[in-house]
């Protein structure tokens, strides 16, 4: 009767030790399936992205990034000449680096009718586009570096920014739509919105607008500008202009500032209608 007594205590404390040992390996079981699973989700998800960014250099992001422009342009595939000119480099350079894109599965090809991103090549433009545009504000705005000189820095940076710090810089500057030249930054989800615009140039005296965006690649015209006071999102009317691709009188505000025909061109309108 003592031996059974003496043995219930321990029969417990063997089920509870048991029962215990069961349930924590249970947990721990599960939150390791749990971590699996959302460890393979990732990779799923990530993977093709991974295994083409794996074969990708700051060369082949670059020609994606021009074609992609020189398409929107001029709304047809693109040349190996308007390419080569676009980048600095020779026809011969521009070929080959188009026969490696088409051999990575990012551009459609048809000798002598030029060049053209598929969706895969359009993916990667916009990708990149986004670091540089993302960079371009971050610098701006949080680091107080004059928007003339953002550019050059975010040409190289665009090419090494991990996912990771891309997220924090875009919900540092709350998912912005637009960097500071005005340019629209591709969603996350690598869409992008381009409203329809008009250069300064082609508009005549009596035109109304919007300035939305000038081309970031000339820091002169951005200096020139900036010291004007004239940014993106300001309302503009076209007073004068001249013949034979003569300087524009522009009014902004109370001021009318004399325009170049180059610095026209660069600069985009949403045109009052």
């Amino acid at each position: 009767m003592a031996g059974h007594e003496s043995t219930a205590p321990r029969s417990a404390a063997d089920h509870g030790q048991v029962t215990a040992t069961r349930s924590s390996a249970d947990h721990a079981a599960v939150a390791t399936r749990s971590a699996a699973d959302h460890a393979h989700a990732a990779v799923t998800r990530s993977a093709p992205h991974h295994d083409l960014a794996a074969t990708r250099s700051a060369a082949i992001e670059d020609y994606a990034k021009a074609i992609y422009a020189l398409e929107r342009r001029g709304g047809e595939a693109v040349t190996t000449n308007a390419l080569a000119d676009r980048l600095g480099v020779t026809p011969g350079s521009a070929s080959g680096m188009v026969k490696r894109l088409g051999e990575l599965g990012l551009v459609e090809h048809r000798p002598y009718h030029g060049v053209s991103l598929n969706e895969a090549g359009r993916r990667v433009a916009l990708e990149v586009m986004r670091h540089h545009r993302l960079l371009e504000l971050y610098l701006v705005e949080s680091l107080g570096v004059p928007w003339d000189r953002v550019h050059e820095e975010a040409e190289v940076l665009e090419h090494v920014l991990s996912e990771e710090l891309e997220e924090l810089i875009a919900a540092k500057l709350g998912d912005p739509t637009v960097d500071p030249h005005g340019d629209p930054i591709p969603t996350r989800e690598l869409t992008i919105e381009e409203r329809a615009t008009e250069s300064l140039q082609a508009l005549v005296p009596g035109d109304r607008g919007t300035f939305t965006r000038v081309s970031d690649s000339d820091s002169e015209m951005l200096r020139f500008l900036a010291d004007r006071g004239i940014a993106p999102g300001d309302e503009l009317e076209v007073i004068d202009k001249q013949p034979f691709d003569g300087p524009l009188f522009v009014r902004f505000g109370d001021d009318v500032h004399v325009l170049g025909g180059a610095l026209a061109r660069a600069m985009r309108v949403e045109v009052q209608r």
